[in-house]
Order: structure tokens, then sequence, then C-alpha cells
């Protein structure tokens, strides 16, 4: 009994070393195999597992959208393909199919066939009717909100229709919201403003007397000139173009609207992008800074502006976009051209198509140097009450054709890069 007691550890221990070397030798085995198969090239065809934030990217930074609402940014072409079609917004653009046509004509012009579908907003025998009935109406009542700022106010008038009456704190507001206007008709773009009248303000008058009490009350000086601008129904927000406040955010330089990849979009899309083009445009001309510009400077401390929705813009129920309150155009916009202009000028770049209508009257103001002439002419002889805000002065007249001429340049700019593709 003892001799067996004494054997049992030694076999123990023999038993013990023998399991040991088979462990050592199996995670031998095993880091051969590891590093057999990093040296070997990987299969052809074979992908690695998608990552938790899509193929390659890394989690959206704060603020950035991971909904599956469309943005500009599909619209605009900014992201590459494949990364749009990860994110599912819009397949990769391929091709346009066969016997469709092309959104864009000649590189840098939407097509007719698109344009005939861009809503016709405010057509000028409308806009010429209203603006008559409007200056021999009388005006019934004075209603506040609704229309921008607490001096301004909505006005019933007496053949039944309603105007928003602004107030500028000085005049010069008025007066860039009514060249502003006669700016877009020279432009052939006035379809996309409400028509637009200017008023003297006269309590004794024929057109203010029945609401002389309500004048006492908005402390509105009396022989003030005001503007009456079409009050229309059932307008909605519109929500900024996305890439480039996100764009601007990230310190980068706005990618341009070109044809390369529009064909894919669908006619929706690319019927609100002819108008955006337009705004764009309009905007650099008149240096207005009270719309989209606004909010890529507000970006700097609120990085989710430029998905709330854009001032002094808006959508009809057919899908047209207004173009609204349009005082902070020429005048006080060219005041403050060194604080906005770097807004500006991207935001123009940052389109290389274009109506060609509005290129060739871009082209014709060029060309003659009439700018300032042409919009002199045509306001003098639509609003009556012209003479009582003056006219540009000679500088910004010189103001108004340079940012003509640099909308020229860019034309042909983009002219010359879609010619070399």
């Amino acid at each position: 009994m003892k001799r067996a007691s004494r054997a049992a550890p030694g076999s123990l221990a023999v038993l013990g070393l023998l399991l040991l070397g088979s462990l050592l030798g199996l995670w031998t085995v095993l880091l051969q195999r590891k590093a057999a198969a990093q040296r070997a090239p990987e299969p052809p065809g074979r992908r690695p597992p998608p990552r938790p934030w899509g193929w390659g990217r890394s989690p959206p930074a704060p603020g950035e959208s991971r909904g599956g609402q469309k943005t500009f940014r599909a619209l605009l072409a900014v992201p590459g393909r494949e990364e749009r079609a990860a994110e599912g917004r819009t397949p990769p653009p391929g091709p346009p199919p066969a016997g469709a046509a092309s959104p864009v004509q000649r590189g840098i012009f939407w097509s007719r066939e698109l344009e005939e579908q861009v809503p016709s907003g405010f057509a000028a025998e409308e806009a010429a009717a209203w603006l008559s009935a409007a200056r021999a109406a009388r005006v019934a009542s004075l209603e506040r909100g609704g229309c921008g700022r607490s001096s301004n106010r909505l006005a019933r008038l007496s053949d039944g229709s309603r105007a928003c009456v602004r107030y500028g704190i000085n005049p010069e507001q008025i007066q860039g919201e009514a060249l502003s206007y006669h700016l877009a008709g020279v432009l052939g773009m006035q379809e996309r403003l409400p028509p637009m009248a200017l008023s003297l303000v006269e309590a004794r008058g024929r057109q203010w007397e029945p609401v002389r009490e309500e004048l006492r009350g908005s402390h509105w000086a009396e022989g003030a000139v005001v503007s009456l601008t079409r009050w229309v129904d059932n307008l909605t927000d519109v929500v900024a173009p996305a890439p480039w406040g996100a764009e601007a955010g990230a310190g980068r330089r706005l990618q341009p609207l070109s044809a390369g990849e529009l064909g894919a979009l669908p006619p929706s899309q690319l019927v609100e992008l002819v108008q955006w083009s337009d705004l764009i445009l309009f905007d650099y001309l008149t240096a207005n800074f009270d719309r989209l510009v606004s909010n890529l400077f507000s970006l700097q401390w609120d990085p989710r502006v430029m998905r709330r929705a854009t001032s002094n813009l808006l959508r009809a129920p057919d899908g047209g976009l207004v173009f609204m309150d349009n005082e902070a155009g020429l005048v006080h916009g060219y005041r403050l051209l060194a604080m906005w202009d770097p807004y500006n000028e991207p935001l123009l770049r940052s389109v290389c198509v274009f109506r060609e209508g509005t290129a060739q009257r871009v082209a014709e103001l060029h060309r003659r140097r009439s700018a300032a002439a042409e919009l002199r002419r045509r306001y003098r002889a639509r609003e009556p009450l012209w003479a009582r805000l003056g006219f540009l002065s000679e500088r910004q007249a010189e103001l108004l054709q340079a940012r003509v001429d640099f909308v020229h340049r860019h034309i042909a700019h983009c002219r010359a890069q879609a010619a070399a593709l």
C-alpha cells in the first residue's frame, strides 16, 4: 500500500508534461496558419464585411443627418457615386436610358424640354392686371402679422385682394425692393417674384383714408413710400441646398453644379434646380445677403441652420419657387459688399448650368454695358412713384455693371470647361 501511494504522484507529473507539450504544439500550428493566411493574397471577388457606418465612412459628424430625406447633396452631385449609393439616397448615375432627353444642352444650358416643365409663376399679363387694380384700390383694413417685420402690415384691399405692405426702416430698403423687382424683369425672371407696386402713405388720401385710425397706431411717417406686394396663399418653406452649407462649414470649396451627373435625377428635382440657378445668379447681381448667404454666414455658430427654412424663399403649390422680400438687394447690399461677397461669390461659382435666356440677357447687358440704363428705363416706365425714391447712384450703377460683367465671365468659364470635357 505504501509503494502504490508513492507511485501515484510520479504518474500524474508525466501526464501533465504530455498535456502541456500537446497544447504548445497546437498553439504553434495555429500561429503558423495565421501567418500564412496573412501572407496569402485575398481570393478574387472576396469583400470585407460592411462597417457599422457604411462602406469605409466614419460616423456622422454632430448635426449631420442620417435620415432618408433627400437633400440637395444628391441633387448637386457633391459626393462620389459609391458614397451616394451606400447611403441609399440615389443609385450610382449611369448613362440616361435609351431615348431619354438630356437635361443639359451644349454643356451649360438647361434643355428646352426641361424649362417647359418649370411652373410659369406670375405671368406678365396677370401681374400687370394686379398692379393696376392694387394702385386703384382703397385699403380696407390693416392687420399685423404674416408680412415680416413688426412695422409691416397685411392689407385687405377694396377689390377683395390682399397685399403685404412693407414699411422700410429707411427709404433705401423700399428702393432696393422696387429696383430688385424691376431688375428681375430686365433679366427675364420677374415671374418668380410676386407683383410689387409702390404707394404713398397719406392718411387723408383716397387710397389710405379708410384706415386712418390704423395708420396712427402703425407709427408710419406721413408721406412715406411703402411697397404693396401681392399676397399669395398656400406657400410653403424651402430648405436651403444642404451641400452648400456642409461644404462651407467644413472650410472646403463649393462644388459646381455641372452637367456631369444630372442625367439620373428625376424631373421634379431638375425643375427645382433650374429655378435655383436663376436665384443664385439674381442674388449675386443684387448682392442680396438676406436669403441663402445669411444662412451660410450663420453656419459658424449654428451648424443646423441649413436644415431650416431659407429666409425670403417660398414654394408655391405647383412647385414654383417664389423670391420674396428683396429689400436687401442693390442699395443696402451694395453698401455691405465687403462683408457678404466672400459668401456670394462662391455661391455663384457653384452653378455652371444656366437658363439660356438668362445667359443671353447677361451677355447683352455685358456687351452693351447697359445694365443700369435698362433698369432705369424699365423702372421709370412701370413705376409711377419712381421719382419719390430715386434711382441708383453713379457708384451703384457702376457696381451693377461690374457684377454683370463678372457673371458673364463666369458663364464663359463654365462654357470653356464644358468644351474641354
